[in-house]
């Protein structure tokens, strides 16, 4: 095969069945030499319709051109254009940055949204990766067993925990500064038999956030917390339609925060963000 031929193949990805299959290959063993190659490809492809639009805009319609000479000038513009693809400052420069920051994001764990004490739209702290995918794989046993007591998928009580306790970095302390283990922020009703701790929170009421003092469930171990969070959502009608919407985010998130789970009026979306979040870490640690 000519070099020029090779050209015309290499900035012909889209309908290059081996071409693609080779590259997708090279993506999954080192994703930034394939976003390199991408945007190489894609420069390459837009100097050859630039040349192919000069020729077409400089030259008559000539009688003597025929396919054989057509074929001849793209398989040289084809040439020329992968020659100059890749030229440091270039195009592919700048397509390959915009997707490495793409490519970045999507590889870091999504930033929890705010905890009970820090009230609904306080500043978040972003949360290390190895910070996150330790805080499921400690729990991931415990969110199993929810999903099998109620049909509601693990990483979704895990994306909870996540949530409420900023990823297991903010959690609810008892007055004498131990941890109450309340993993999920769940409020001490008057039903509750159990310890109680009382802290300082902060609740959105008709609009408006407000610091308030509330009373929460406190736990003797994680375990607990867990089991009372499947009991809770698996016995109260108030959230059974979170129950029936346990297998789709979106819809689990949004059934929660219609029956009051809590205030903050962006609690599904946030909810929705650190779910999303958790199923990419537990596909990690499992």
């Amino acid at each position: 095969m000519t070099t020029a031929s090779t050209a015309l193949r290499t900035t012909n990805l889209a309908g290059d069945a081996t071409a693609l299959g080779a590259l997708r290959a090279k993506a999954a063993k080192d994703p930034k030499a394939a976003v390199k190659e991408v945007a190489k490809q894609f420069e390459a492809l837009f100097m050859q319709e630039l040349l192919k639009s000069m020729r077409a805009a400089s030259q008559n319609a000539g009688f003597l051109e025929n396919e054989g000479s057509k074929m001849g000038t793209e398989m040289l513009d084809a040439q020329y254009a992968t020659q100059m693809a890749g030229a440091k400052g270039g195009l592919a420069d700048a397509i390959a940055k915009q997707l490495e920051r793409q490519l970045q994001a999507q590889m870091q764990p999504q930033e929890p949204a705010a905890f009970l004490p820090g009230a609904p739209g306080a500043p978040v702290n972003k949360v290390p990766g190895s910070a996150a995918a330790q805080f499921v794989q400690q729990h991931l046993a415990a969110a199993q067993r929810v999903e099998k007591e109620t049909g509601i998928k693990a990483s979704f009580t895990l994306g909870q925990a996540a949530h409420e306790s900023g990823w297991g970095k903010r959690e609810i302390r008892n007055a004498d500064g131990s941890d109450s283990h309340n993993l999920f922020g769940i409020k001490a009703t008057a039903d509750w038999k159990g310890a109680v701790t009382e802290i300082t929170t902060t609740e959105v009421v008709n609009g408006q956030a407000r610091k308030v003092a509330a009373k929460f469930r406190s736990y003797p171990h994680f375990e607990a917390a867990f089991a009372d969070y499947s009991r809770m959502l698996s016995k109260s009608p108030r959230y059974a339609q979170a129950v029936a919407t346990g297998q789709d985010a979106a819809g689990f998130a949004q059934s929660l925060q219609k029956a009051g789970y809590a205030t903050d009026p962006a609690y599904a979306e946030k909810l929705t963000r650190v779910i999303n979040t958790t199923l990419r870490l537990q596909r990690a640690v499992t």
